[in-house]
């Protein structure tokens, strides 16, 4: 198997929507109702949307492929989050969010994320980001270890809003390797 990360183009928003539509769910809390995972990817994860987030100079989307198979996809923020609990509980600036990463089920365990992260944090990190963070799931212990493995701390919490309901997330910081000049 051949794990490649490379990034979307335009090109690439009707298959970032086919990516959502079979990997949102996956990191949604036990028991979430599939109206309200449908709902999340029919406005925010739709072809459109990423035909939008594609074109926003601030946000970069990156695919992962095995053996040429788009498998996954993350979306990282160059922007200050506006969410005050965020910013209360970063510890570096500037910060970029790692947005979203999701691989298919049957890439889990495969290198396939583990290459994504790797990616999205080089790609921060070139940018001069002292730090990257996101949100996962409190209850979402599979995603937890994997971002925990990858060096990502709990450093607070947020909420998500999904279906009329509030979740709670973790918020997960990972600071950059210190660069060292040539």
């Amino acid at each position: 198997m051949t794990v490649t990360v490379r990034d979307a183009t335009e090109a690439d928003a009707g298959l970032l929507h086919s990516l959502a539509l079979v990997t949102f769910g996956l990191a949604c809390p036990p028991g979430t109702p599939q109206e309200s995972i449908d709902e999340f990817v029919a406005s925010q994860l739709s072809e459109e949307r990423f035909d939008h987030y594609l074109a926003e100079g601030d946000r970069q989307l990156l695919l992962v492929e095995n053996d040429g198979l788009a498998v996954g996809y993350s979306m990282l923020v160059y922007r200050q989050s506006e969410d005050p609990d965020v910013l209360a509980c970063l510890t570096v600036a500037p910060s970029a969010e790692l947005s979203k990463v999701y691989v298919v089920l049957g890439q889990h365990g495969t290198g396939a994320g583990d290459a994504l992260v790797r990616a999205s944090v080089e790609a921060a990190r070139t940018r001069g980001y002292g730090s990257i963070w996101l949100g996962v799931n409190e209850d979402n212990l599979r995603a937890n270890r994997f971002y925990e493995k990858q060096g990502f701390r709990v450093v607070g919490n947020k909420t998500f809003l999904l279906g009329g309901r509030y979740e709670n997330d973790f918020v997960r910081e990972l600071l950059m390797p210190a660069q060292h000049p040539a």
